[in-house]
């Protein structure tokens, strides 16, 4: 009786809590199972420097940087069949979200965490060092100095062993 009681009271609380657990989406983006939105998700502290932030051009250079990296992907013989299959427009949402929560954008990351992310990809070493190549060609594009570059990646590279499974 005790156990049927507490069931009941998960039950409820889930059900209430389900709104607060809501998804962030963007109109045509397909929908996903439910999970904890946090920021601790995007696997590191953002960088607080102001000055790397500017140098990014802020989150309109950060959102060109990101949209960049994905189309540089697509466009990659060996990177492209792996993107292809995801919903483009949530993969461009959660990139844009996580450079510009991780640059000191003053952004929430809504995505899954790194782990969870990319589960079942596939995704190799030789695939993460590609994606840093058009992820660099696209800060130069964007006129991102080489010194604050570094200091971006420096905080994604911790990440090679939670996206490389």
């Amino acid at each position: 009786m005790r156990t049927s009681h507490l069931a009941g009271i998960i039950l409820f609380l889930a059900a209430v809590a389900a709104p607060a657990m809501a998804q962030t989406h963007m109109p045509g983006e397909e929908p996903v199972a439910p999970y904890v939105q946090s920021d601790a998700n995007a696997g590191a502290t953002p960088i607080a420097d102001p000055a790397v932030l500017a140098a990014f051009h802020g989150r309109d250079g950060i959102a060109r940087i990101a949209n960049r990296t994905i189309d540089l992907a697509l466009d990659d013989e060996e990177l492209g069949p792996i993107f292809r299959p995801f919903d483009m427009v949530r993969l461009r949402r959660t990139l844009n979200e996580h450079f510009c929560y991780l640059l000191g954008g003053g952004c929430s990351y809504s995505g899954r965490d790194m782990t969870t992310s990319h589960a079942d990809m596939g995704v190799e070493t030789r695939h993460f060092n590609r994606l840093i190549v058009h992820l660099r060609m696209a800060m130069r594009e964007e006129g991102v100095p080489f010194r604050m570059q570094n200091r971006f990646l420096a905080l994604l590279a911790p990440m090679h062993d939670e996206v490389v499974q």
